[in-house]
């Protein structure tokens, strides 16, 4: 009854769509900050991997089981193929579909559900993060980041102040997600590395045990030259981070397991993809400027994708606004509030009177959207 005294209605529906957000979730991707914005690229490399915004990068390549909630979410029918029979049929595949169309149901395979999802092309990539982008709802795969018209993509529209887009890393964002670390942080004299593991020195190959776990991680290991055979491959797809080759940025498996597509095209509108995969080998597929642009619609064994997104605000102001020494808590809100309706707060306490979300204004219901998602446990914007 109190809340409800003094919360807008506006206030009321974004903080029941945040609610509504966080309650529908299937698939999270964890995302690794890419900062050092405005950096020089790489002189070896033909200046590629300058950046001049922050942003995020998955710190993994998407997996099966995310790829496999993705289809249960939106394709009950499949009109725009988003499952590749491969996924069932090859060995290397890590997704079964089930049922008849309208009820298809889709599973993943024993020990299958960590591995890079493969069999897809930049069109499904583009519609799961349209679907990420706009909350996980069924039927939100056309428009978002991608606005797409069959296999024809009419529109991108990043916007990098809405931490919530998810789409394709650029190949810029890709290069220097991977291979960037500045020298004065520890990095090569010219700021980037000539492999994603942090090394100019060629990796070794993994190995992979009876469930495709790297049998041998270590910072420069990568899951390259077909020499990760289990469940009967000669050269398979492994879990992914099993490595343990991080990027200095905190991404695992830029090199290796599989290729990844990009949302950058060459001057002819061909896709790119890049970073290399189980099949590549030291002089052709997993070194920097080994990117290689063709059509955007094949779909094989060896290529997947990660995902972007734009960077996190700064976080809130954490202020103890009744300077009781606990922050955020119940009595923080209810104090809040009654600022926020033109009262004071509670007895004996003094309000901290701060424009908590930095707009200029306070307070207003801004504020107060900001203050209940930080005290939900997550970030003001």
């Amino acid at each position: 009854m109190f809340v409800h005294s003094f919360i807008s209605v506006a206030a009321l529906a974004a903080v029941t769509a945040l609610g509504a957000s966080i309650a529908s979730a299937q698939v999270t991707i964890e995302f690794r900050p890419v900062g050092n914005p405005g950096n020089a690229g790489d002189p070896g490399n033909f200046g590629s991997g300058a950046v001049a915004h922050e942003y995020r990068i998955g710190a993994f390549e998407v997996t099966n089981a995310q790829y496999a909630a993705f289809l249960n979410a939106v394709a009950a029918s499949d009109p725009r193929g988003l499952y590749n029979s491969n996924m069932g049929s090859n060995a290397r595949g890590g997704i079964t579909r089930s049922g008849a169309d309208g009820a298809f149901t889709y599973s993943v395979k024993p020990n299958m559900g960590n591995k890079p999802v493969n069999f897809v092309n930049f069109f499904d990539a583009a519609r799961m993060a349209n679907w990420l982008t706009n909350g996980q709802g069924a039927g939100s795969t056309e428009s978002g980041v991608y606005t797409l018209n069959g296999n024809t993509l009419t529109a991108i529209t990043r916007d990098l102040s809405n931490p919530s887009q998810v789409f394709l890393p650029t190949e810029n964002e890709w290069l220097k997600a991977a291979l960037h670390r500045p020298a004065s942080q520890g990095g090569d004299t010219d700021n980037f590395w000539r492999f994603a593991t942090q090394s100019n020195n060629e990796p070794t190959s993994a190995t992979a045990n009876a469930i495709g776990d790297i049998a041998n991680p270590g910072p420069n290991i990568v899951n390259y030259r077909s020499s990760t055979d289990w469940n009967g491959q000669d050269g398979n797809v492994t879990t992914v981070g099993s490595a343990s080759n991080a990027s200095f940025y905190g991404a695992f498996d830029m090199n290796g397991n599989v290729q990844e597509w990009l949302e950058s095209t060459d001057s002819g509108g061909r896709r790119g993809i890049t970073g290399g995969s189980f099949f590549s080998v030291p002089t052709f597929g997993i070194r920097p400027g080994d990117t290689f642009f063709g059509p955007s619609t094949p779909e094989d064994v060896a290529t997947g994708f990660r995902f972007a997104s734009p960077a996190l605000p700064p976080p809130c102001d954490g202020i103890d606004f009744n300077a009781d020494g606990l922050f955020p808590d119940d009595t923080d809100l209810l104090d809040f509030l009654s600022v926020l309706a033109g009262g004071s707060c509670s007895p004996g306490n003094v309000c901290n009177d701060i424009d908590f979300n930095n707009d200029g204004l306070f307070p207003d219901d801004e504020d107060l959207i900001a203050f209940l998602r930080v005290l939900a446990g997550g970030n003001c914007r």
